[in-house]
């Protein structure tokens, strides 16, 4: 009869590996005989780089029970309140994809039918001026969300964090071994199989040691030492959809503005994100080989910084996609280990966080039934083609022609979900979300009508408002989020105030 699970061997650390941890010995450090071992080796780099992230991970900190102000020092932390893309419709052209939702429902409908009668009958303000994270984000403030207060635009303010990632894996290491986590030092040089069933059994490190197991969480990276190498599980390319497969990084000193905001600047072969943290600035360019040399790129990214380098250029080759599937036999890959998809939309993270969430809803016994193992993989598939759709829209819907890879992404046949989602938008500025997937209507709103996909038509209960009327909501609802944003602190004033600044004398301490 299959007996509980209790001898679980992390393989990597970095931010999937001590997520993990941190995570099973939150929740099943009671279970008699647990025992949670990660090994990593000093020796092997991580690709983290410095990460935004999006609101989920609040829940994630909350889970483990983090005080967040702790956190925002010691992750040199700073809010985010979305992203801004510069550049992305056409050369010029800025908008904020913000965190939360625009205006208010009216008439039992969406705000977005409303606003676009406004535009219809004169109105000429952007959709961005009825987002509070928007035009807090573009003002450089941020104020805790207020779910006390419903009728207030702070109401519907959600946040996530910029923050060092190399910084919150240790801060989650130090918290997952109080917890009673076992860090193993070593190299590991070979996995061994059962040879009747091809379980995993161990991991043989460079000096000769044995690490056993009952289930392996393959935290490895892109090597996907144990579901890609030694389970062979093949890997499903999105680069048709996604033709970015490089990327240089380097953090660099502060300068430029200060906002709460990530910002993705869109170049002539890919982007370019500016993450700015309390101590410095992270820097990366990702970009498609296939139009762009590795050593232009770089010197693209140098010559587009707000501060001094601070560190060589790290240089990540890569490419989109995922396994087949995320958990063969006792093996589960989560992060890197089981897929990527380029951070455009901060979601790197937060698919390490799903994935702990949905183990640990559908934790297995030693029987390691199928039942579980596919539904596992069929939800772990879901959301991968689910973000992959919202992050090829962006280079889709776009005007660029101003060099081959643009005219490539435009001239893109969209994956088939993101065709009807398109489809029906420019229909009637409707929104199709299926099956709770991350990106909510809010979203799929805001990058459309701000990348130039435009309805021909409106829900017909907008007409309900007359013109007069449609006119004065709009411009009351930007007055009450400009009035509320304009009462607001700085962002470094709520981390002073709050007690979440690091020292000025830590600034360029890694």
């Amino acid at each position: 009869m299959p007996q509980p699970v209790t001898k679980i061997v992390v393989v990597g650390g970095g931010t999937a590996g001590w997520m993990t941890a941190a995570a099973l010995v939150r929740v099943l450090g009671q279970m008699p005989g647990l025992s949670v071992t990660l090994v990593e080796s000093e020796a092997i780099g991580t690709v983290g780089v410095g990460e935004a992230t999006i609101p989920q991970i609040i829940g994630f900190n909350r889970l483990l029970g983090l005080d967040e102000m702790q956190f925002m020092r010691e992750t040199r932390a700073t809010y985010k309140l979305g992203i801004e893309f510069v550049d992305w419709l056409r050369p010029g052209h800025s908008y904020v994809h913000p965190f939360g939702s625009f205006g208010i429902d009216m008439l039992g409908i969406e705000f977005q039918h409303f606003w676009l009668r406004g535009q219809q009958v004169g109105d000429t303000s952007r959709i961005d001026d009825y987002s509070v994270a928007a035009v807090a984000g573009k003002s450089g403030r941020f104020g805790w969300p207020r779910p006390d207060n419903p009728k207030s635009p702070m109401s519907k303010l959600s946040y996530a964090f910029q923050f060092d990632a190399g910084r919150y894996a240790r801060f989650l290491r130090g918290y997952a071994e109080n917890a009673g986590a076992v860090r193993v030092e070593g190299r590991i040089t070979g996995v061994q199989q059962d040879g009747e069933t091809g379980f995993v059994t161990a991991v043989t490190l460079d000096d000769g040691r044995d690490i056993a197991g009952e289930l392996f969480i393959d935290c490895s990276g892109f090597r996907s030492l144990l579901l890609g190498q030694a389970l062979d599980v093949p890997f499903i390319d999105w680069t048709k959809w996604l033709p970015c497969d490089s990327a240089v990084a380097v953090p660099c000193e502060l300068g430029g503005r200060n906002e709460p905001l990530t910002r993705s600047t869109a170049r002539t072969a890919g982007w370019q994100w500016r993450i700015p943290l309390q101590h410095r600035i992270g820097n990366g360019h990702v970009f498609s080989s296939a139009h762009i040399d590795r050593t232009a790129a770089t010197d693209l990214l140098l010559a587009n910084l707000d501060g001094k380098p601070l560190a060589d250029p790290n240089q990540i080759a890569f490419a989109a996609g995922h396994r087949a599937r995320a958990w063969e036999k006792n093996v589960v890959a989560l992060g890197l280990a089981a897929g990527f998809l380029e951070p455009l939309e901060s979601t790197s993270i937060h698919l390490v966080q799903s994935g702990i969430a949905r183990l640990l809803a559908l934790f297995p016994d030693t029987g390691f039934s199928a039942v579980e193992i596919d539904r596992f993989n069929f939800e772990t598939t879901r959301e991968y083609r689910n973000i992959r759709d919202f992050l090829v829209l962006h280079y889709r819907a776009s005007e660029r022609d101003d060099s081959e890879f643009w005219r490539y992404c435009r001239n893109l046949p969209p994956p088939d979900g993101l065709a009807e989602k398109l489809e029906i938008f420019r229909s009637s500025g409707r929104i199709i979300r299926e099956n709770n997937e991350l990106f909510t209507e809010d979203s799929w709103l805001s990058v459309m009508l701000s990348q130039g996909v435009t309805p021909q038509s409106y829900h017909p209960a907008a007409w309900m408002l007359d013109e007069a009327e449609t006119r004065t909501r709009l411009a009351h609802i930007r007055d009450v989020i400009r009035q509320t944003v304009d009462q607001l602190p700085t962002q470094d004033e709520f981390l002073h105030q709050n007690g979440g600044a690091i020292p000025r004398s830590e600034y360029l301490t890694a």
